[in-house]
Order: C-alpha cells, then structure tokens, then sequence
C-alpha cells in the first residue's frame, strides 16, 4: 500500500480528495504546513509527497529544497494556484515529479499518483496483455510465406515487444516471448538457406545487402549543404539502436529507419569489406587483391576499408567530393577526434568506424567481470546503453547537432546469444570462428547447418578445390568432439557472429537530422 504525505496550508478544505483516495487503497498522513511537513519526512517513510507552492511561513519552493536534502528520490507533487511560468521553472528546476495547477480534482490526483507509483506496473501490465492478444497475430504471420520486407517488419515488431516487455517481472510471459523469437530464427533460418544464393546471382528478387548499402543508402544523402557523417558502430544490433535512441532524439529527428541484410558470414572480416567496396569478397579479390587479407594470413583483416571506399566513390564518380576516414579502437582516439570535430564539419562525407559494441560481445565471452554485467539480452543492452551516454561517440554526435550535420548509423553485423552446440570435425586448417566454418574435409549433420559446397556460388575465397563453408543457425553454435563438455560450457550464453539468426543479418541503418 502506497503512503503519501499532503503538505498544505488550506489541508482542511481538501478532506473530500483525501477520502476519495483513501477508499482507493492509499494512505494519506497530511499536515498544513512546510516546517512540519520536513520533519515528518524525515521521521517516516513515504512513496509520494503532495506539496502546495503557496503557504505561509516556509514557501512551497523552500520545502521542496528540504525534501531534496533529506531524499533526492522521493517524488514531490507541486499543487499550486499561480501559472507564473518563473515559478513552474523553479519548480521543474527543482526536480519535482509533477506540477498541477489548482483547483484539482481527484480524479486528477489518482492520475498523478499512478503516473509516478502505479506507472510501471500498469505499464508492465498492459503490455503483458496487449503481447498476449498480439501473440497470435504474430504466430499466424511467421506460417506464411514471408518476402524479405516482410521478414524486416517482424523482426522489428519483435524486438518493440522485446523492449516493452524486458521490465517484467511476469516470467511466464517472458519465456512465451523467448519461444515465439526463437520460433521466428528458425522460420528466418530456413527462408535464407532457401534463398540466399539466388538473391545473390540475380535469380530472384532480393532485399539491399551490405555490398549495395553505400550506394542505396548514403551516396543519395550526400549534399554540398550539409555534412553527412557515417558511423559504422561494429556489432550494433537493431534493439541496441533502440536502446540508445532516447538519448540521440534530443537532438536529432529520424528521417529513414530502416534494415538491411548482411551478407554471409556475418564478421567484420566478410561483411564490413564489402561494405565499404560495394563488391563481394572474391569480386574485391579480384579487382583489389592488394586490399585483401585471406583468414589464414598474417595482418588485420580490415585494414584497408578507406581505400575501398575511395574505388567505390570514384566508381560513382564522387572522387571529387570532400571525405575523411577515422576508426576509433580505443577511448584516447575517440577523445582526440572529438577534438576535431569542429575541422570535419567542411567534408561533404565523414566516415567514422567505432569498433566498442564488438569489443564488449568478445570481452564477455573472455572476461569473468563482464559476462556478469551483460548476464542476458536486456543487461547486454543496458550495458551498451550506459557506454553510449558516457562515450566519445555521443559527444562527436551533439556536435555534429550544433552544426547542423546529417548522420548514418549503421553496423556490418549483429550478434546472437548461443545456446545450442552443434558438433563439427575438421582439419588443422579449419577456421576457428564459432557461428561458421570453412575447410576442404569437414564432417557435420547436413541437417543442422546451412551448407555450401561451392563457395562460387555465394562470392567466397575458395582455398583449395574441395572447400566447403558451412554456417550456424539460430542460437547454435559449433563445438569439436575434444573437450566437448568445456567448450558447451564456455560458450554458452556468449553473444558470437557469423551465421544465420535475425540478429546478426538484419541491420539497423538509421538517418538522422538536427533538430
């Protein structure tokens, strides 16, 4: 039962709310003035304080300033008869929870009081409900056929109801939404195995892949009247972006919130070339292969994404606009470049590729500390979010809003939470990434992995004239016989990328204007 206190020199006349909300289940305490009102404060416990503005003695201002003193958290309701804005602002100023402008009724009051006691649970509630109703409507629709824009609405339909019911405590509603997502990477497995290869050779109509996302979707953005700058944030997954999206609408409006689909494998090394070449792996190997780096060399993989973006430009014929290339790794380069900010503002196009959501997916699969922090979706999430608010990456953003730029967030590749081991044999030439594999004898079930025997078909390297790659689906993930047992252990529940799940092939790319 939730205990509020009204501080209020004219409490008397106010006996009939009072009445009205102790039959709704409350309990009141009130008093009629501020000096009094602080002491009970600090002598008992209360949810939620009722606090006129205008009283004789200590003003509704001073009190609220107590209140601060004794409890920066506990919720003060400012009841006052003035609309001076001056003392709205003190108010708001002062961090109260509410303001309501006499008189009130109480059906005003009991709104107030939801709105800061009950919000979360009703909220918590509802969504419960309206998921349950939704449930079916979303089970009907993964039975059908689905295109691949289709593909793109549910996806986006499942992670709003994935955010909306995170704050939960219904766990029963919580695994119904666990089986209905895993529900959905298997249907979305089993429609890119049918599709993928045809997509990529022209037989069928396809979705925007990453080889096509510079020239879809940001060449178009590029204007001599404003600065567009691209943030390629390594693994963001499209619920990370909407976890971060609160504090990025402040200062900017979403003009294209849309997904695209990452090639196959989905790493960095695969997809994130070409993104930046607009080509297909063997296609830059082909025409570049100075600015390619097979897995079994030496070198960073992706050490030369500006000068695929420069042949991509000059294809284009934009080798004349005014472009700049930064990649930040550590906390001291993203500090240093919000220095430079201010220098970029002239370029026509700014690509910045920052690298910390894939550091912190492999951090938790490595470090002790931090897979607790990241436990599951929602503190994996949170985590991020924390990182955003604090990063130099926020802060290249907000001046990008006093300027007036326009920016692209997009990624290469997502992550998914393994659950399921799948065994694989292969030799010692094998590639050691967890969600696929390549090499010229491998031994699997057929049945547990999306196989392609000839990687012409899909655009990848052949090492040798028998190399096969294979991919993981949904949650699983590939394990050898030897130690067996260790490895199931170690990496269950670790977020890995490159292969087939919702989360590591549909990509968020998001255009954002100053406000």
């Amino acid at each position: 039962m939730a205990k509020i206190l009204w501080i209020d020199d004219e409490i008397e006349m106010l006996k009939p709310h009072i009445i009205f909300l102790e039959a709704k289940g409350y309990k009141l305490d009130t008093i009629n003035n501020g000096s009094e009102g602080i002491d009970m404060i600090r002598n008992n416990h209360y949810d939620l304080v009722f606090l006129d503005e205008n009283m004789p003695g200590l003003t509704g201002i001073e009190v609220l300033t107590e209140i601060n003193k004794i409890s920066s958290v506990l919720p003060v309701i400012m009841i006052t008869k003035s609309e001076e804005e001056s003392i709205m602002n003190d108010a708001i100023g002062s961090n109260i929870a509410d303001y309501l402008i006499k008189p009130v009724n109480p059906n005003q009051i009991l709104l107030a009081i939801k709105k800061r006691i009950n919000a979360e649970r009703i909220i918590s509630e509802k969504n419960t409900m309206d998921y349950q109703m939704e449930f079916r409507n979303i089970g009907m629709e993964l039975s059908n056929r689905l295109d691949f824009q289709e593909w793109i609405d549910i996806y986006k339909k499942l992670v709003d109801w994935e955010l909306k019911l995170e704050k939960s405590e219904d766990s029963g509603i919580l695994e119904i939404f666990q089986a209905q997502k895993d529900e959905a990477n298997s249907v979305f497995a089993k429609y890119v195995e049918r599709n993928y290869i045809d997509w990529l050779n022209g037989r069928e109509e396809g979705p925007i892949q990453s080889q096509s996302v510079i020239k879809e979707y940001v060449l178009p953005k590029i204007s001599s009247d404003k600065s567009t700058f691209l943030f390629v944030i390594d693994n963001l997954r499209y619920d990370q972006w909407k976890s971060i999206y609160p504090a990025i609408s402040q200062f900017f409006r979403v003009d294209d919130d849309s997904i695209y689909y990452s090639i196959l494998p989905t790493t960095t090394q695969y997809a994130r070339n070409t993104l930046f070449a607009g080509l297909m792996p063997t296609e830059i190997i082909k025409k570049y292969p100075q600015y390619w780096v097979h897995e079994h060399e030496e070198g960073t993989k992706n050490q030369f994404e500006a000068e695929l973006l420069d042949l991509q430009l000059k294809r284009y014929g934009l080798d004349h606009i005014k472009t700049s290339y930064n990649k930040i790794v550590t906390l001291d380069q993203g500090k240093k470049l919000v220095d430079k900010m201010h220098s970029l503002m002239d370029n026509e196009l700014n690509v910045i590729v920052y690298n910390f959501v894939d550091m912190l997916s492999h951090a938790r699969t490595e470090m002790e500390v931090i897979k607790e922090l990241a436990s599951d979706e929602k503190a994996y999430r949170s985590l991020t979010t924390s990182w955003f608010h604090n990063s130099p990456l926020f802060e290249m953003m907000k001046i990008i809003a006093e300027n007036k730029g326009q920016i692209i967030i997009t990624t290469d590749h997502g992550s998914v939470r393994v659950k399921r081991p799948v065994k694989v044999v292969g030799d010692k030439n094998t590639n050691t990434n967890l969600r696929y594999k390549f090499a010229r004898n491998l031994d699997y079930k057929a049945k547990e992995v999306f196989e392609v025997r000839n990687p012409d078909d899909i655009f990848l390297p052949k090492h040798n004239v028998s190399t096969t790659y294979i991919f993981s689906k949904e949650a699983d993930f590939f394990v050898y016989p030897n130690n067996y047992n260790y490895y199931h252990k170690f990496y269950r529940d670790t977020f890995q990328h490159g292969g087939i799940s919702l989360e590591e092939v549909l990509i968020p790319i998001i255009t954002l204007n100053s406000k």
